[in-house]
């Protein structure tokens, strides 16, 4: 728009004032206004012949990241914050930062390993949990009776949240049809469990097993709802601002 341009066979000189799919709008110093085609060298532009073509249109979609929130470009890696997110293993780890390390880095929230939760209230009580100092943590075989469950209850502290899922393993937060599976497959009691995955799959070894598995998650959509959920719950748990936060005596 407001180039100047010179229409060849007319000889009309004017600048662009429309555009259409075919058709450019020209307009004289004088207000004079004629509608012209598009077409190949039919115009003049800075004493050369010229084509003139609509600019490329640029989407307003914005960017997703893995966990389907709005990319943020040009950001600086910013200081971690004193809140944590704890996870109860590698592969836990590996899946969150597959799935949300993108928004944990802009956010500033370091994810931590703690190789089963046997030891929930010592690591809870390490930590120090404070206003401005909040601690997630992710917990697998959330359900009613479980070790898993009972030592969640255990937790009573203002700045710690406790979430799960209601799965084995995390290996069974990934939905079943990205492995190429209709359904996780019940294992037999005292069978260890992923040894009875990896059979089903058709891969005996555990390592490559879990590298099928994790290497079909590409996004949130890849993952069950009570895993995303979770997460996502201790995401904000985490990242609420201390102003907003309820205030305790």
């Amino acid at each position: 728009m407001g180039l100047g341009v010179v229409h060849r066979a007319s000889g009309f000189t004017g600048r662009v004032v429309g555009l259409r799919a075919n058709a450019v709008t020209l307009q004289s110093k004088s207000g004079q206004v004629r509608i012209f085609n598009l077409v190949p060298g039919a115009f003049a532009a800075g004493g050369r012949v010229a084509t003139l073509v609509p600019p490329r249109v640029v989407s307003n979609t914005a960017s997703r990241t893995a966990s389907g929130s709005v990319a943020v470009g040009d950001h600086q890696a910013r200081v971690a914050r004193a809140s944590r997110i704890l996870v109860e293993g590698i592969h836990d780890a590996l899946l969150v930062e597959r799935v949300w390390g993108d928004d944990l880095r802009v956010e500033g929230v370091v994810v931590e390993r703690l190789d089963g939760i046997d030891h929930l209230a010592a690591e809870i009580a390490a930590f120090g949990p404070a206003p401005g100092r909040r601690l997630g943590v992710l917990v697998d075989h959330l359900v009613p009776g479980t070790k898993e469950s009972r030592l969640a209850e255990e937790v009573a502290h203002h700045h710690v949240l406790v979430t799960g899922t209601p799965f084995v393993d995390v290996w069974q937060a990934v939905r079943p049809a990205v492995v190429g599976l209709t359904h996780w497959p019940t294992v037999p009691k005292g069978q260890d469990w992923k040894t009875g995955i990896c059979r089903a799959l058709g891969e005996p070894d555990p390592a490559t097993c879990w590298r099928r598995i994790f290497g079909s998650v590409h996004s949130y959509v890849d993952l069950e709802p009570a895993l995303v959920g979770a997460v996502e719950r201790l995401i904000d748990f985490v990242t609420e601002p201390l102003s907003a936060a309820p205030q305790f005596p």
